[in-house]
């Protein structure tokens, strides 16, 4: 989807994010001229994908640089409005480790520029942001390169949620290894989860793949095991959100119920994520930060109720699936096979 419909894009000074909520229905753009409007974003889903939000955070913090200019700040006034940016943008979600990432990476580059003028700092802070989302597709397409090793050359794969260009600065980590699959020609099917409550696999993974001309067939999500039961599926792979130390990774809610029913049927259960995607810092996935969202996103789809609207409803928006269940990770820099400690910290 590379020249297609972009995740967001940066053009005079304003940041534009393709606000997903709406797909696959229509395709609309929103406009973020302050960090407050990207925090907004990020919560709200327009954007999501660990990745997509780690570059949106670091564009934050130039929007936020470009407002200091505004205000006419000095040098600083911006370094303070900055700290505060960034505290609020690693708010936005707890559990895409991606977002704290580029925020610090962001930061780090300001600690050599504490004497620079206001300008500069701006400068330099648009340039490492756009740095970021080039790395990203750079990495994204190292993944698939290493990832299609692992496809055969016909192959039944099924995903869960959405890890495709539209999650990512523009290529995909989990669809990027099924898109290198299918552009070296392989003979390959995709099994899309739809992926409730917020249908991601249904509005997003769907929508690349018919873009792409990928074959693909869409199911519910309790379909997964009994069509792994009949054999019609080879592999599963799909992105993650944050992964500890030890392998175990944090994914969209329903991945965990899939690496327990690969493991059942024996069949491979790969996760794909660049390494911005590990946390040093995270023991194991029990450490994980388990977002909670608002339950009108299990009680209704879109405005339309489909429940009680006084039910209680427990939202979990994502869970941890052990190392243990994970057959390989799939990064730019390889395939750690068994991932545990030992093997994760000599990518990073």
């Amino acid at each position: 989807m590379d020249n297609k419909i972009k995740t967001l894009y940066w053009d005079k000074e304003t940041l534009y994010l393709l606000d997903q909520r709406f797909l696959p229905n229509r395709v609309e753009y929103r406009s973020c001229r302050n960090y407050l409007e990207i925090i907004s974003a990020i919560k709200e889903m327009s954007v999501r994908g660990a990745p997509a939000i780690g570059i949106s955070a670091a564009y934050g913090m130039a929007v936020a640089a470009r407002e200091a200019l505004q205000k006419d700040f000095n040098t600083v006034q911006m370094l303070s409005y900055l700290e505060q940016a960034a505290s609020e943008l690693i708010k936005a979600r707890p559990t895409a480790v991606n977002l704290f990432w580029a925020v610090k990476r962001i930061e780090i580059i300001l600690q050599d520029h504490l004497e620079s003028k206001p300008e500069e700092i701006y400068s330099i802070i648009l340039k490492e942001a756009q740095q970021i989302h080039k790395e990203d597709i750079e990495n994204n397409r190292l993944i698939g390169m290493h990832g299609n090793k692992l496809i055969p050359e016909k192959a039944s794969i099924l995903t869960h949620c959405n890890a495709g260009a539209l999650a990512t600065g523009g290529y995909g980590t989990a669809l990027g290894v099924i898109r290198t699959a299918f552009e070296n020609g392989k003979n390959i099917h995709v099994y899309v989860d739809e992926t409730r409550p917020l249908l991601q696999g249904a509005r997003i993974t769907a929508f690349e793949l018919c873009q792409e001309k990928i074959p693909a067939t869409l199911i519910t999500d309790n379909s997964a095991a009994f069509l792994m039961s009949r054999g019609g599926v080879d592999l599963i792979i799909v992105g993650a959100d944050r992964i500890a130390a030890n392998g175990d990774v944090a994914n969209k809610i329903g991945t965990y119920n899939l690496a327990i029913l690969a493991t059942y049927h024996d069949l491979p259960f790969y996760v794909a994520a660049p390494i911005s995607t590990i946390d040093p810092e995270i023991g194991s996935g029990s450490d994980i930060i388990i977002e909670e969202r608002s339950g009108s996103e299990i009680t209704g789809i879109g405005e339309n109720l489909i429940a009680p609207k006084d039910i209680e409803v427990t939202n979990y928006a994502f869970d941890i699936t052990p190392a243990s269940l994970i057959t390989a990770i799939i990064t730019e820099k390889g395939i750690i096979s068994k991932p545990g400690y030992r093997e994760l910290k000599k990518l990073l």
